[in-house]
């Protein structure tokens, strides 16, 4: 038996909607500012773009599960 998630309601659901954006637009603005990357230099990654870039992949469940609750329906069509 499969138990449906609730949509989103809270303030910390929606809280966590803005983790994958942030992290993008924060990849944005350090790849066009070309900060030298002080910290993460000896990354295997390579820099901080591509570990803003990591995280935001991450934290996109949130944002799958909101469109997934917005069209249960979107499945019956295919």
């Amino acid at each position: 038996m499969t138990t449906r998630r609730k949509p989103l309601s809270g303030a910390a659901d929606w809280l966590s909607l803005a983790a994958a954006p942030t992290f993008t637009a924060m990849a944005l603005v350090t790849a066009v500012s070309g900060a030298p990357d002080m910290l993460c230099a000896a990354s295997p990654i390579g820099g901080m773009v591509p570990m803003y870039l990591l995280m935001g992949v991450f934290h996109v469940g949130p944002w799958l599960r909101l469109l997934a609750t917005a069209r249960p329906d979107c499945r019956a069509h295919s």
